[in-house]
């Protein structure tokens, strides 16, 4: 199926009004089938579909896909595809090709539809346009009517009157619009990257607080999709959010009292802990097919011997994890730090706690860069990995102080630097997962005993480790040449621009 128009949304109570009263002397005739089919909206835990103005059904066993364009597609689905990388193919699977693989599919609303059609007709039983309707009927929350004029050749006027119409009485575009909320007023608008608002004369004490407040919301949201596994991605959020809450307790120095900054640090640090070992095997899980690649096809024997065993300890970690999550210690930990940064009355201010947004910010991003210009002045292709790793753990500290503070600065330059960084940041990642890789797959094989196929595993890991080293190699010039850039005297102008212009380097 293939048909193009706009698509509004409405409740049911204003499609009766809408289909109460003539427009401009036609008679809208309200029609509905009598056949029901079982429905389903689906989208990802941001979503991603909805914040890019498209609609995703299942109805029955077929897939449906309304566009920014008011084009339908349509093909058929399996009743058990959670990942848009499980569809068949099909006009569906090809329109939704930008959605993230990693995030599942799932489902907003649920329930029964019918289909009706409002047309618009003449005294004299002419049909001069109409309306292709869809009532959604959830199992839970509120009935809403899709609506998608429908224009006859020779009637434009009836089809502007219509819509018109359907807009004065309180359709909203479906690309405009929040269908969800509307079914449901609870629906949350999940962003794992919030955007705080941050005001230059707002302390630093408030700024500290209010970001902390707003991870801590991230890190509750993601808990339920942790726990039911419904994607790796709720892990991998959770984990960022705990990461930059530490970070901030870390590089706000003075800000809050040093003995309560030091006990904050050790509680978020014990939240973090009991994740580790599930999102290590996430991670290399998802690497499976660039392993496969790396290595001869004699070797994929051994590999495919690995994996298996990652994906039964996989099982048993996050089954573990899930119940730590749900036990009554972690909640009342976690809840018992979500009311400190919420209501800040037990939080005690440090030296720092008064300075100004924009002042604080400027001394912190200066001293952090100025710190990685004196480092990468020592890089060479002989540097050490520890030192490399050092000099991407003071990177990551420094987007994080740009990320936290951006609503200070000019949007401008500000963007340019932290873009610079980024591409940093990417050839010091590169470098980093080739050594971690090496370490945590020797280490796998130590921790063999008395498996399987020991033999064939130890031999593709042997030979995966091989070639990690030799893309180590590489990434190395790449990340010297990288630093020189960073460090240049332009760089550094920018940087001094915008963080500390009154001060010499």
């Amino acid at each position: 199926m293939n048909s193009k128009s706009a698509n509004y949304y409405m409740s049911v109570e204003q499609l009766s009004n809408l289909a109460g009263s003539d427009i401009q002397g036609l008679v809208p005739i309200l029609d509905w089938d009598e056949n029901e089919y079982s429905f389903a909206i689906l989208d990802c835990f941001e979503q991603s579909l909805r914040k890019s103005q498209r609609l995703l059904f299942v109805i029955d066993e077929q897939v449906e896909l309304l566009t920014t364009e008011g084009i339908i597609l349509s093909q058929h689905a399996r009743p058990d595809t959670r990942f848009v990388t499980g569809f068949q193919e099909g006009p569906v699977k090809e329109a939704l090709t930008g959605l993230s693989p990693l995030r599942a599919l799932l489902t907003v609303a649920s329930g029964t539809m019918r289909n009706g059609k409002l047309s618009l007709i003449d005294n004299e039983g002419k049909t001069h346009t109409r309306a292709g309707l869809r009532e959604l009927m959830p199992i839970s929350g509120k009935a809403v009517v899709l609506i998608t004029p429908q224009g006859l050749r020779g009637y434009d006027q009836a089809l502007d009157d219509l819509t018109a119409h359907i807009r004065t009485s309180g359709g909203t575009p479906l690309t405009a619009g929040n269908l969800y909320r509307m079914i449901d007023h609870a629906c949350v608008d999940y962003v794992a990257k919030p955007t705080i608002e941050i005001h230059q004369e707002e302390t630093a004490f408030d700024t500290a607080t209010n970001l902390i407040d707003s991870y801590l919301s991230i890190v509750r949201m993601n808990e339920y999709g942790i726990i039911h596994d419904l994607d790796t991605e709720f892990l991998h959020d959770y984990r960022i959010a705990l990461r930059k809450i530490r970070s901030i307790l870390s590089l706000f120095k003075g800000v809050y009292d040093i003995d309560q900054a030091h006990q904050l640090k050790i509680r978020f640090s014990a939240l973090m802990t009991p994740t580790g070992p599930l999102r290590d095997l996430d991670v290399y899980l998802l690497e499976q097919e660039s392993f496969y690649s790396l290595v001869p096809h004699t070797m994929h024997s051994g590999l495919d011997a690995m994996f298996s065993l990652m994906r039964s300890r996989r099982t048993d970690e996050q089954a573990r994890l899930a119940i730590h999550l749900k036990i009554g210690r972690y909640k009342k930990e976690i809840k018992a730090l979500t009311k400190l940064f919420s209501k800040k009355r037990k939080l005690k201010p440090g030296p720092n706690s008064s300075r100004t947004s924009y002042d604080f910010a400027c001394e912190l991003i200066w001293k952090r860069y100025r710190k990685i210009c004196r480092l990468a002045a020592t890089i060479n292709v002989a540097t050490p990995d520890q030192e490399i790793h050092q000099l991407r753990i003071e990177c990551k500290k420094l987007r994080y102080l740009m990320e936290f503070f951006s609503a200070v600065f000019p949007q401008e330059p500000f963007d340019s630097l932290l873009k610079s960084l980024k591409r940093l940041q990417d050839s010091l990642g590169l470098f980093n997962d080739c050594v971690v890789q090496q370490i945590n797959l020797q280490t796998f094989v130590d921790g063999l005993s008395d498996e399987q196929h020991q033999l064939e595993i130890t031999q593709s890991i042997g030979s995966l480790i091989t070639i990690l080293y030799q893309r180590q190699s590489a990434e190395r010039e790449k990340i010297t040449n990288a630093f020189v850039r960073f460090s240049s005297d332009r760089m550094q102008r920018s940087f001094r621009t915008l963080f500390q212009s009154r001060k010499e380097f």
